[in-house]
């Protein structure tokens, strides 16, 4: 049986503080957390899961959404977020990808606290008969301006159908929120995303209805094609989300969202409490939305993910017999290759000091590409 998200009274609540009984030892009393636009999957989760947090610790929680991946990220860089909701972002800001590669960006030294699977698609108008990848040629396609995270995905799930955007009607859109509305008000024909924001509940009660786009497991060349774009995916047949169930499933593409991302240099006793907050409150949250009972510990504390857990998590998932030598290993190998491009990225500056952004652009793409190389 499908769950709808949580009311819209808790999703906007910018606030939550919430009467309980105990704190837990290096929890903080208040934090600030950043997620995508209201009324988003991500939204929707971090209020249920701060909600269960002042329930059980007493914690304050200030949810601030932001619509696009510097939004999430730039409060929580300068200190004024604790933690962020994330999606694809956060190997993007730990790359020096797309928004990162900027001058003013470049590899971040971010954490994972933990990460649920999810799954991403093509959600379709109904009437708009698109049924395969191929029958998006010539379609109204929604991205959102200034998200990297939910584009690069689209334009992956294109090269699998072998197109580009020059081969849709690609449609910009301000905000996240904003692009998934745009197929029930008849803006767009398809767009990129989750399985279970608001707005997609909202199109398949629309008269245009909802279809979502089929992504086969067993196509070989279509999987390598997506994963020249971005390597970061694999198949899933999902059953959670608007217009989907047991008796109505789609294939489509796995991967973490949201994932609670911290600073590098954020206390590892914090972060031991946070996870273990995040375990133990579990019971308070797992019925909160469709598809968060996907944040037990077990499936959300462990790798692979797109950036490297934080030392705190890691001590708690030893603990509970879920972190072994091989996760270890994984992990050691994306610390590595973090610093790699680090120290890659602090000579590109000095060496391109005086280049234009164009040619720092391509300079900085040469020097990824040869740290890349060398780690293979």
């Amino acid at each position: 049986m499908q769950r709808k998200t949580l009311t819209a009274g808790l999703i906007a609540a910018a606030l939550i503080t919430v009467g309980g009984t105990a704190h837990a030892d290096g929890l903080p009393d208040t934090m600030t957390w950043t997620a995508y636009d209201v009324g988003s999957q991500g939204h929707s989760e971090a209020s249920a899961i701060a909600d269960a947090f002042g329930r059980a610790h007493d914690s304050r929680i200030r949810i601030q959404p932001a619509g696009s991946a510097i939004g999430r990220l730039q409060p929580l860089l300068s200190g004024r977020a604790d933690y962020a909701y994330l999606a694809t972002e956060s190997f993007f800001a730990t790359e020096g990808l797309h928004d990162f590669a900027e001058r003013r960006w470049g590899p971040q030294d971010l954490r994972a606290v933990a990460g649920r699977p999810s799954t991403f698609g093509v959600p379709t108008a109904a009437d708009a008969g698109i049924r395969t990848l191929e029958d998006l040629r010539g379609k109204r396609v929604a991205y959102v301006a200034g998200n990297p995270s939910v584009n690069v995905k689209c334009d992956a799930i294109l090269a699998f159908g072998g197109l580009t955007r020059d081969d849709v009607e690609a449609v910009m859109f301000p905000a996240h929120a904003a692009a998934m509305s745009s197929l029930a008000e008849n803006r767009a024909d398809a767009t990129c995303t989750t399985t279970t924001a608001s707005q997609l509940y909202e199109l398949a009660e629309s008269a245009r209805g909802i279809h979502w786009v089929d992504i086969p497991a067993d196509d070989e060349e279509g999987w390598r094609r997506m994963n020249r774009v971005a390597p970061v995916f694999q198949p899933f047949r999902e059953t959670i989300g608007a217009g989907l169930s047991e008796a109505s499933p789609a294939n489509m593409l796995a991967y973490r969202y949201p994932i609670i991302v911290s600073l590098a240099d954020r206390s590892d006793d914090e972060v031991y409490e946070f996870v273990k907050a995040l375990d133990e409150t579990y019971d308070l949250y797992k019925d909160a939305t469709s598809a968060i009972h996907r944040w037990a510990i077990d499936d959300a504390g462990v790798p692979p993910i797109d950036i490297p857990f934080h030392a705190g998590a890691i001590r708690y998932l030893e603990e509970q017999g879920i972190w072994n030598e091989e996760m270890q290993a994984w992990n050691e190998a994306r610390l590595a290759r973090l610093e790699a491009l680090s120290e890659a990225w602090s000579q590109a500056r000095e060496e391109g000091g005086d280049l234009d952004d164009e040619a720092f652009a391509a300079l900085w793409d040469e020097r990824r590409q040869a740290v890349l190389a060398e780690l293979q």
